[in-house]
């Protein structure tokens, strides 16, 4: 098949993913993944549908890809992805589409692609697998800076929030093979890579049974840890975990590799238990705050990041205080903020009312933002002054004279280059900041994470049981 692929994503950094395992599918076969839409011979969307504005993006992106099929007869579009799992042949009644691929069926991509080429006719493929579907493919990194990659560990979800609808997306969880996921590390590492981010809908659910054998079983800490001796010079990190899954068994072996960045994204959704229980979180804002505080035990420089949604069904105002109230009890690094948008057949656009006013929800959610604004910059401000270990990704957009990178605690910082250049690992005095980036000057160079470490990873070892052995020894005593 040699043709010219354009493909566009919307979205999480799983459909990235998803869309550099498509590319890979294709460019097997003998197409060739291009940047320029106007020499497309396949126009492929990868899409999201997670929100209702995602959805719509996407079907304004429809209206400039029929100009593409009218320009140049032949030219063929397809829908990729949760969209065209959720609305399937409905799709396909649009003109411009003329085919619908769901997220795990990017296997018949070729096969699809040649029927519509030879038939003429319109086809959809949306069944969701039982099994990881692409666990041996290895991703082009379409949308990589050469740095930095996602491997994904698991696909579909089991919690059924009520607001969500991924589980219909993508189906129920299943966990890839760990050896695959290493050898994918692996790799990544013989390529130059020196960053990769495990990814899941719910990592700490990660949970493998080797088919041959149901007594081994690896989970997400085993896998943490497999990974991060497999490359122990590249940075690891991981999202997005569910606060009622995540063990200390994680926060321990976070805590033992240096080569684990100390950041974690735990979305809370609320501060109110109240819409917690409406929402099917199966957590309390106690047990959340019980969470945040183990984590800044185990972990004292853990930066948390979160998810918070605005105005869902029957929010009070003091619903929405409690959730103000949270966000300044745990002082978060930064989170992404939206308001409710109920999505077609989830549990609550069948049973709750969507009652909250547009109004209302602006509002609410001006507010969290610039309260998290505040808070973001109170914690960037403590960083001034510090010296941070940071990995340069490229240049800044506003000067070639100036790079940009990101602290184990996954924030923004800029710097003069000073000679540095992707891939370098560089350590920065922070002299400045906003409330989204830290401003600094390069004050050392080295060549290894571990280089700089101050322990050995066996003296981090021998501290890290020293804890696990005070933490539940008193336990023991106190049941005695």
């Amino acid at each position: 098949m040699n043709l010219k692929i354009y493909i566009e994503t919307y979205g999480c950094q799983m459909n990235v993913n998803d869309s550099e395992v498509a590319a890979s599918i294709l460019t097997k076969v003998g197409c060739t993944i291009i940047e320029d839409i106007s020499s497309a011979d396949v126009i492929l969307v990868n899409t999201c549908s997670v929100r209702d504005n995602a959805e719509k993006r996407v079907l304004g992106r429809l209206d400039l890809f029929r100009l593409e099929k009218k320009k140049r007869s032949g030219v063929i579009v397809g829908v990729l992805g949760c969209m065209a799992q959720r609305l399937k042949e409905q799709l396909l009644k649009n003109n411009t589409v003329d085919f619908t691929i769901g997220p795990d069926s990017y296997r018949s991509l070729p096969a699809v692609i040649a029927y519509v080429r030879e038939k003429g006719d319109k086809i959809t493929e949306t069944n969701l697998s039982a099994n990881e579907t692409y666990a041996e493919i290895e991703p082009i990194r379409t949308d990589s800076n050469g740095v930095s990659a996602f491997i994904s560990i698991m696909r579909g979800c089991n919690n059924i929030c009520s607001y969500c609808i991924v589980p219909f997306t993508r189906g129920r969880e299943r966990s890839r093979d760990p050896k695959t996921i290493v050898a994918e590390a692996e790799q990544l590492v013989s390529k130059g890579y020196k960053e990769v981010t495990l990814l899941g809908q719910n990592v700490d659910s990660y949970n493998w049974t080797d088919p041959d054998n149901p007594t081994r079983t690896v989970n997400f800490s085993q896998l943490l840890e497999l990974v991060a001796l497999a490359c122990p010079n590249m940075r690891i990190r991981f999202q997005t975990s569910h606060p009622k899954d995540m063990r200390k068994g994680v926060l321990y072996t976070m805590a033992m590799y240096p080569n684990i960045c100390p950041h974690i994204h735990l979305p809370v959704q609320s501060g109110s238990s109240k819409m917690l229980q409406k929402m099917n979180r199966k957590y309390t804002r106690e047990d959340y705050l019980e969470k945040i505080k183990t984590i800044k035990e185990i972990i004292p420089d853990c930066a948390i990041t979160t998810d918070i949604i605005a105005g869902f069904c029957s929010e009070t105002e003091e619903d929405h205080l409690q959730t103000l109230s949270l966000m300044k009890d745990v002082r978060f690094d930064g989170a992404f903020m939206f308001q409710y948008s109920q999505r077609p057949n989830t549990f609550a656009a069948k049973n709750y009312p969507d009652d909250v006013t547009e109004e209302i929800k602006t509002k609410r959610l001006n507010q969290i933002i610039e309260l998290q604004n505040a808070l973001s910059l109170a914690s960037n401000q403590k960083c001034i002054g510090q010296t941070y270990q940071v990995l340069v990704e490229g240049p800044s957009k506003r000067s070639d004279k100036q790079m940009t990178g990101r602290t184990p605690q996954n924030k923004f910082c800029v710097f003069d280059a000073k000679g540095s250049k992707p891939g370098d690992l560089v350590y920065v005095k922070i002299l400045t900041c906003s409330s989204a980036t830290l401003m600094g000057e390069i004050v050392e160079h080295h060549k290894t994470l571990i280089e700089k470490a101050e322990d050995s990873i066996e003296d981090i070892r021998k501290k890290i049981r020293k804890k696990i052995t005070n933490t539940i020894a008193p336990q023991k005593n106190k049941k005695k």
